[in-house]
């Protein structure tokens, strides 16, 4: 199988790369280096079966790699992921992930790719009513950036309609491993990593009550490989473990995890952080035979164990 992967040097979709290279499947990764790290993809780069294209989704180029490399599934991963950035300029969050996923959609076309397989975020949820928040729960979109994500599914059902490009949307919670970045606002895993590791000091907002659902890597790209099968074409599938797990008890797993005292010091909470969120992965396990397998203190042992290494050589 030919797969397509936008946003391949990124966290997830080098992650999904090497997955898909293992399984002796050809891949294009295309990136425009914004997020993504060249240093994600040495393995990959030394396969015959792999190719890299550093370029904007938005480019024109990409249909031409499309249309050259005709891959039978596009893994749409590469997208504009802050919150706060999405608040501060909507106009460029719309472009990168509204446009953005036409422009992927429109070179899907081009190359005669069968599905698209689209990361979507737990954010369309907004504040929901019930945790875990189940498959079939209302959208309610609260900053642009959520907006953005259902505009892009709301295209994906428009070209399946029109052209029938088959689709499965993947809703994403937290997704946490080895690459994640440290910067900016997501990625609160390999936030505490990263300090405790340094000895930096780490910081709980509001009075470490808030929860997450946080889902390893590994398990995210083989809900994605799943997808890429005849499994859950048309469908939304929420990717988590079902499990809140509140800062505080995060905080204490990772410093364990890295074997220094938990000690973090506390802030004001954060305006539009949400109490809590988990969701149900019942529906995917249903309609793509996925489960999480990874236990949250397996997984921090796993990612603690990578980023140490990266700090020694």
């Amino acid at each position: 199988m030919r797969v397509l992967v936008t946003g391949g040097a990124g966290f997830i979709g080098s992650t999904l790369v090497d997955r898909l290279l293992a399984e002796g499947h050809e891949v294009a990764a295309v990136d425009d280096m914004s997020g993504g790290r060249p240093e994600n993809l040495v393995n990959a780069s030394r396969s015959p079966a792999f190719s890299l294209h550093e370029l904007d989704i938005r480019d024109p180029a990409l249909t031409d790699v499309a249309a050259a490399f005709r891959p039978e599934v596009v893994c749409h991963l590469a997208a504009q992921i802050s919150v706060r950035k999405s608040v501060a300029d909507p106009v460029a969050d719309a472009r990168a992930n509204v446009e953005g996923t036409v422009a992927v959609l429109e070179a899907a076309r081009a190359g005669g790719a069968r599905k698209i397989v689209f990361a979507s975020s737990v954010a369309v949820y907004g504040r929901p009513a019930v945790i875990p928040v189940p498959g079939d729960a209302p959208t309610d979109p609260r900053s642009p950036y959520a907006a953005s994500k259902l505009s892009a599914e709301v295209y994906l059902s428009a070209y399946r309609a029109l052209h029938g490009l088959q689709y499965t949307t993947l809703v994403l919670s937290n997704v946490y491993g080895p690459r994640q970045s440290p910067d900016g606002e997501a990625g609160v895993v390999s936030i505490f990593t990263s300090a405790l590791l340094s000895g930096a000091p780490t910081v709980l907002y509001g009075d470490g009550t808030q929860t997450r659902d946080y889902v390893f890597v590994d398990d995210v790209v083989e809900a994605f490989v799943l997808a890429c099968g005849e499994r859950g074409d048309g469908g939304r599938f929420n990717i988590g473990t079902g499990v809140q797990t509140t800062d505080r008890e995060l905080h204490t797993l990772v410093a364990e995890a890295v074997g220094v005292p938990d000690a973090p010091s506390l802030a004001p909470p954060r305006l539009g952080d949400l109490p809590a969120m988990a969701v149900d992965p019942a529906p995917a396990a249903a309609g793509l035979g996925w489960r999480p397998r990874t236990d949250l203190r397996a997984g921090l042992k796993i990612t603690v164990d990578w980023a140490r290494s990266t700090l020694t050589g």
